[in-house]
């Protein structure tokens, strides 16, 4: 059974902060050996990155022209797979596309009082990786996720690496990848597949950054790469909480909690009510859902371990605690979800209403499901197009500007010991005298 708290019991708040600060990340110190995968392909390149491909996902491909996959294939992806499952990563693409194109932020110029010219350029990273997963599934809504903003914000090369164990590609990915518009697939994965766009190998050439979710050797591979090449975020172990009032129906509930359950193990779901009813009947909903769950043994960990039921004396509460756990997904199951969404502060995505599950923002919503987790929507953000662009300043000073500014530069310069500081602008303003 999960965690069951309730606010009016002694104790709660001291249980409450210990489920916040819980860690759910794969304990295992895998630096040293992330960092020898690394290592190895920065130096030896494609043998390397070869033979960890043979070892890890037990696929030969040859040599290296065998680990890419050409626009033909994914083309032919696209067509061989259902009608149906084209249809529905067309209609996610397209609503992805739209979404992220209203992020598209615009330039500015402006002349201040004193005549100094400002601005802000915006321009697309040149070159970027997308890993997307594929060990305990395939993920064909990642590569729409990841690869369509980048293709929006204007990156001028997408690189796909997905890996495929035992050699198996899954048509669906590779269709997303068509569908996406990516420039190149590459058959690998883990931190063999981090180090390679990092660095680069004979065959692939290095990307300016990195991003997209993976196991635990991906993110650690993700953090040891990171100032060679830049990342979006370190991704861990998926999570929602779910705010449901006495109203909500306990089957749709219990649903929603298990969407999350049957990812992972370390996963975690949890339910905040003001009714002790529905926390019971959640419950049970879940136990019996569970039952029948294709990822039966993955979900009843997940719950078991991660899982949790607050019952709150009213849901008055709520954004305080919500804003606390900070979650990468929050469902709003009351009333008035809009006046509730309006007090939280910390969440990376919230979902509006009883008709609104976290599933609809995972594939064909339209914002990104890439998003922060392990309560780091304190600080971060899910993934944009502003993950692929980056910001140049304008500043312009004419004589009159200068001879406005100059002075305040010069006395600052010199109160920091900087003497070649105020010289540069010493001479030009007595040049201008």
């Amino acid at each position: 059974m999960p965690l069951r708290l309730d606010e009016r019991a002694p104790g709660f708040e001291r249980a409450f902060s210990a489920l916040v600060e819980a860690r759910r990340e794969e304990t295992a110190d895998l630096r040293a050996q992330v960092a020898a995968i690394v290592e190895r392909v920065r130096l030896e390149g494609d043998p390397a990155l070869l033979d960890f491909t043979r070892r890890f996902d037990r696929f030969d491909p040859g040599d290296a022209a065998g680990l890419a996959l050409d626009r033909a294939v994914l083309e032919r992806a696209r067509t061989a797979i259902a009608p149906e499952l084209r249809a529905a990563l067309e209609l996610a693409a397209t609503r992805i596309r739209a979404y992220h194109e209203r992020q598209m932020p615009a330039d500015l110029a402006w002349t201040d009082e004193q005549g100094v010219r400002l601005g802000l350029r915006w321009q697309a990273i040149d070159s970027v990786g997308l890993y997307v997963p594929g060990g305990k599934a395939a993920y064909p809504s990642s590569v729409l996720m990841n690869a369509i903003p980048a293709r929006v914000a204007g990156c001028r090369r997408l690189a796909v690496a997905v890996p495929t164990p035992d050699g198996v590609i899954n048509e669906a990915v590779l269709a997303a990848a068509a569908i996406a518009g990516v420039d190149e697939v590459w058959r690998i994965g883990g931190a063999q597949a981090i180090a390679a766009l990092a660095w680069g190998t004979a065959s692939i050439a290095p990307v300016d950054k990195i991003v997209g979710p993976g196991n635990a050797y991906v993110a650690e591979a993700k953090r040891q790469v990171f100032g060679r090449v830049g990342i979006d975020t370190i991704a861990g172990p998926s999570e929602v909480v779910v705010v449901a009032d006495g109203t909500a129906d306990p089957h749709w509930i219990a649903a929603d909690l298990l969407a999350q359950a049957e990812h992972d193990e370390r996963a975690q779901a949890i339910l905040i009510t003001d009714s002790d009813a529905l926390a019971s009947a959640v419950e049970r909903a879940v136990e019996a859902l569970l039952a029948e769950a294709p990822r039966n043994a993955v979900a009843r960990t997940s719950w078991a371990e991660q899982g949790a039921v607050l019952l709150l004396e009213d849901l008055e509460r709520a954004p305080e605690l919500v804003d606390r756990l900070a979650p990468e997904h929050l469902q709003l199951v009351v009333a008035d979800p809009e006046a509730l969404a309006a007090r939280i502060r910390r969440a990376g995505a919230i979902f509006l209403g009883a008709h609104t599950p976290e599933v609809i923002g995972d594939y064909v919503g339209g914002p990104n499901h890439v998003l922060p987790t392990g309560r780091t929507a304190r600080f971060a953000s899910g993934l944009s197009v502003f993950d692929f662009l980056t910001r140049t300043t304008i500043l312009g000073c004419d004589r009159a500007s200068l001879a406005a500014l100059g002075p305040a530069a010069v006395t600052l310069a010199r109160a920091e010991g900087l003497a070649a500081h105020a010289l540069a602008v010493e001479l030009r303003l007595g040049a201008a005298g």
